[in-house]
């Protein structure tokens, strides 16, 4: 899909690598070349793909519901339409083998991606893997990292997730212990989705010395960008919640259409001049 050439490409990755040294920076997660071309006209600095979002787009529910090679395919064809980084959520690394971690990470590199997330849970129990795996899931990961940039002379962000907390396996606690662990073999950023409080994020952040990105969802979306630079947050990604927005608008649509025929929400929408302007605007070439 992309004419970008590999100096195109490594200097995204260095970029993101850079955003991660000023913080805190918005983390956009798209789900498609339109998408990512409206973030990059209107100020993102930096994109995600979202695993949730991806699946809806597939028609699929969330979590292990998709494969190594789409995951990495649609991050590369979303990183190919902008000029801006993509960071790609590629779930566990897709397997429960080191092997499966490590060809994840080093095709990521090789496609030109600025970076990814690893998990630590199985799919499709959502069970965490023990914690000495789990560190050594981590530790696999970032020497794959390692030798593809080698080889690839670049430059890639690689996230360690404790998603115990959020999927209810685990205490702040025990992510605490994971995330330091993950710290010490050489992730390059900590990700501790939804903690229970934003107390609880704070202590996150003050555990480790590397940046921690932060999950903008559910009761978080009552801070702003400030808030979480205040606590030393430095990235705030979106997940899904931007692609659960827009169903939402399609769901309430839908509701007034088909249940009652009320037509009127459709009023409320943006001129296709209007969106083609904002796409060429935020095309990879422009």
């Amino acid at each position: 899909m992309s004419d970008q050439s590999v100096a195109q490409q490594k200097a995204k990755a260095q970029k993101f690598a850079d955003l991660h040294q000023k913080g805190p920076f918005i983390l956009a997660n798209v789900w498609d070349a339109g998408t990512a071309q409206m973030m990059a006209a209107l100020g993102a600095e930096a994109l995600a793909t979202s695993s949730a979002a991806h699946a809806f787009t597939l028609g699929r529910p969330d979590g292990g519901q998709i494969c190594r090679q789409e995951a990495i395919d649609h991050a590369a064809d979303i990183n190919g339409s902008t000029p801006l980084p993509v960071n790609a959520d590629l779930e566990n690394g897709f397997g429960d083998q080191l092997a499966d971690v490590e060809a994840t990470v080093r095709q990521s590199v090789e496609k030109g991606l600025a970076g990814c997330g690893i998990e630590d849970i199985q799919f499709p129990t959502q069970k965490p893997y023990e914690f000495e795996e789990a560190v050594m899931r981590i530790e696999a990961a970032v020497a794959a990292k390692k030798a593809a940039c080698t080889d690839h002379n670049s430059t890639f962000t690689l996230t360690a997730r404790a998603d115990g907390v959020m999927t209810g396996a685990y205490d702040l606690d025990e992510a605490l212990r994971r995330i330091k662990a993950f710290e010490q073999v050489g992730a390059d950023v900590i990700y501790v989705p939804m903690p229970q409080s934003f107390d609880d994020l704070k202590t996150i952040v003050r555990s480790v010395n590397v940046p921690v990105n932060a999950l903008c969802a559910g009761p978080f979306t009552k801070y702003s960008v400030a808030d979480f630079g205040e606590i030393g947050v430095t990235r705030i990604s979106l997940g899904s919640s931007l692609a659960r927005a827009v169903h939402k608008i399609i769901y309430d649509a839908a509701q007034q259409m088909f249940v009652s025929g009320d037509m009127r929400s459709l009023s409320n929408s943006i001129s296709g001049a209007t969106i083609d302007e904002i796409l060429a605007k935020g095309a990879a070439n422009s």
